[in-house]
């Protein structure tokens, strides 16, 4: 089983197409929950589709899946950009594409932000975004948490001030301010979300503001199914 151990924190991760290809980060959905197995039940599994002709990397986030961290209060959305960097770092890759589902829309955004020379393209598949939804996101990170808690050394006001730092901010897209999407240097692909927890004002959001985008309504089913998968592997090669 590949894991990749850093400090404290064991991440599982896949590995898959040539070694020599342009990489692809793979950020599974699921919320806090996000892992490989997650890519199985949407519309179209991206492993199979890029794994003949990119190296495609997937990883189970701390605390979910095979992945194991600690925790503590000062946990956050950069504690999971410096474990998907640090993944890349040991795997050797410098540049790379990544696409993300659900909460992946955040991080691949979060990841732009840090270091943008880096990420070549992303793609953002139904992003998480606040409208009026804030209670549900409360809901999600604590049906994560509750099995954990007796696992974990934290105490009850370092879960609370995580779940903070996570959830509890006014930026649409949690991770990053609107004014960063607004002059994002990299090109994006955006399939719209149309959900509670993937708002369809999220996906219109960073299409509307993005300086390079290009954005998808419908891509879920038949014919539009088929399309946007040729969109997807065609944004991918055009920006390799």
């Amino acid at each position: 089983m590949p894991v990749f151990e850093r400090d404290s924190v064991r991440l599982y991760y896949e590995v898959s197409g040539p070694e020599d290809g342009p990489a692809v980060l793979l950020i599974a959905p699921g919320g806090m929950k996000s892992a490989i197995s997650f890519w199985a039940s949407t519309p179209w599994n991206p492993i199979d589709q890029l794994q003949s002709d990119y190296r495609v990397v997937a990883m189970d986030q701390r605390n979910a899946g095979a992945s194991i961290a600690p925790v503590s209060g000062g946990d956050g959305w950069l504690t999971y950009t410096d474990d998907q960097f640090a993944l890349m770092d040991h795997l050797g890759i410098d540049k790379f594409h990544v696409a993300g589902m659900c909460i992946g829309g955040p991080y691949s955004l979060g990841l732009i932000q840090q270091v943008p020379q880096r990420v070549l393209s992303a793609t953002l598949f139904q992003t998480i975004g606040r409208d009026n939804n804030r209670d549900a996101f409360y809901a999600m990170f604590d049906d994560w948490a509750e099995p954990l808690k007796s696992k974990k050394s934290a105490t009850e006001e370092e879960w609370q001030a995580f779940r903070e730092r996570m959830y509890g901010g006014n930026e649409v897209f949690f991770n990053v301010p609107e004014s960063f999407v607004s002059q994002c240097p990299i090109p994006l692909l955006v399939f719209m979300g149309s959900d509670l927890y993937h708002p369809e004002s999220s996906s219109r959001l960073v299409a509307e503001l993005a300086p390079d985008v290009e954005f998808v309504e419908s891509w879920k089913a038949g014919s539009d199914r088929d399309l946007a998968m040729q969109t997807f592997a065609a944004s991918v090669e055009r920006t390799s």
